[in-house]
């Protein structure tokens, strides 16, 4: 009774004060909304006591689980010397001793490290960088961008002025400055296939960097993998391909590996599974283990050395945060890249990978299934109405919504993409826990898409 009517209060003060993002209030607070209390490995458990698999990552961040303790002992250690000390004009132990850090692990070439503290900031970064350092230069002309269909960059006016999901992005166009739109290879989808998907893009990007490379600043791109519009990969080479042809055209590369980064693809970063060194990097997300919101843009020595000026050239770069650098965050970053290491957890990915790969294999053969995207620990089920024609579910199906709804019955939570369900564990799960977790993804989606469960 007692747990009952403390669930019962704070469902009252959520829907009388909260708002979630990417969330239709409505369905929420018309039904049982869950609140969550505590998280331990890679359970998380709500103010009723239920526990479920955080078969989402928190929104594609946790690597280590919950509740770890050399991480949570990072950040206490690191309270007790300072819990914040500003970036502007000055710096601090973990933030310099994180950016050696990140120098180390990232492609060859991303020397410098600018810290923000999302995704979407570390974008906006990223493409301030690559504006002003062409005008830094007196190469004025350089002020467009190139962006890939269904991209998604962040939520902040810059980030989404680069990205391109119109369910998410339209209604904000009037605000946005002008991008060029690439497609980005969605095989599945592309009646050529993956050698066809990746050739309509390269075509694409040739001919436009061949007619206006001298009037572009950079390409943006979600590196192998583009995540929210519904876990796409790129054929491989074909990234490979896009670095080539932006050095041709003398066009900056930004790779946006927020989603991608810190062991999701099965390496450290994606670009390394191509050998490709961008000129800025963005990261996020799992930076910090998923503990704390720290994010960082990476340029190379060339981009930082156009800002390096006397002081009246006013050639700084003018941008920052409250909480760049933050020392508690960049201990805890320090702490998960250890761990990263003794742990040999790449190693583990790909091991891990194979097992769930093998445990989806069953799911490929069901009616509804057209197809399941994987690349390491970044899994994207699609369901269609027609597995021969791949017609797809109307959006008024809710079929994602319905398969992560059973999913969150039968113990796991996780998000959809439309009509793609999303499977992206923590790092650390183990192979009882990854079979236990793709039990309830194959359940879930038999239960709504053939057994007529509506939820």
């Amino acid at each position: 009774m007692v747990i009952i009517m403390h669930y019962e209060r704070l469902a009252a003060m959520n829907k009388a004060h909260l708002w979630l993002p990417f969330t239709q209030m409505k369905d929420y607070n018309e039904s049982d909304p869950l609140i969550i209390e505590r998280g331990e490995g890679v359970k998380l458990y709500d103010v009723q006591g239920r526990s479920y698999y955080d078969g989402f990552s928190s929104v594609w961040l946790n690597v280590h689980g919950h509740n770890v303790p050399e991480l949570n002992q990072a950040i206490t250690d690191q309270l007790d010397r300072v819990a914040h000390s500003t970036l502007l004009g000055m710096a601090n132990i973990p933030a310099i001793e994180l950016a050696e850090k990140l120098v180390g692990i990232t492609p060859k070439g991303l020397n410098k490290v600018f810290y923000s503290d999302s995704g979407a900031t570390g974008v906006e970064i990223a493409i301030k960088m690559a504006f002003q350092y062409w005008h830094n230069r007196g190469i004025h002309e350089k002020k467009t961008f190139i962006t890939m269909n269904q991209a998604y960059h962040g939520d902040t006016i810059g980030a989404v002025s680069v990205s391109a999901i119109p369910l998410y992005h339209d209604v904000f166009r009037p605000m946005l400055f002008s991008t060029e739109v690439i497609p980005y290879p969605y095989a599945y989808r592309h009646k050529g296939g993956a050698v066809g998907a990746m050739e309509s893009t390269l075509t694409a990007l040739r001919s436009l960097l061949e007619t206006r490379g001298d009037e572009i600043a950079a390409l943006m791109v979600e590196p192998i993998v583009q995540g929210a519009a519904g876990m796409i990969i790129m054929p491989p080479g074909c990234l490979r391909e896009m670095a080539a042809l932006c050095r041709k055209h003398d066009v900056l590369l930004i790779a946006d590996e927020v989603a991608t980064g810190f062991g999701r693809t099965g390496a450290m970063f994606a670009c390394d599974l191509e050998g490709v060194s961008p000129d800025l990097m963005v990261v996020g997300k799992g930076l910090t283990g998923g503990y704390l919101p720290v994010a960082a843009t990476l340029a190379t020595d060339e981009i930082y050395d156009a800002f390096y000026a006397d002081y009246q050239e006013q050639k700084t770069f003018f941008h920052g945060h409250s909480f760049t650098g933050n020392p508690l965050g960049c201990a805890v970053a320090l702490a998960s890249l250890k761990r990263f290491e003794e742990r040999d957890m790449l190693q583990g990915v790909i091991a891990k990978s194979s097992w769930v790969q093998q445990k989806l294999m069953a799911l490929k053969e069901r009616p509804h299934v057209g197809e399941i995207r994987q690349k390491g620990l970044m899994i994207g089920i699609e369901l269609v109405r027609d597995k021969a024609s791949r017609e797809p579910y109307d959006w008024a199906d809710r079929i994602g919504v319905r398969a992560a709804q059973r999913a969150r019955e039968l113990g796991m939570l996780t998000r959809p993409l439309g009509n793609v369900v999303v499977f992206i564990p923590p790092l650390a799960s183990t192979e009882d826990e990854l079979d236990a977790m793709t039990d309830i993804l194959a359940a879930s989606i038999i239960d709504v898409t053939e057994n007529g469960l509506t939820t």
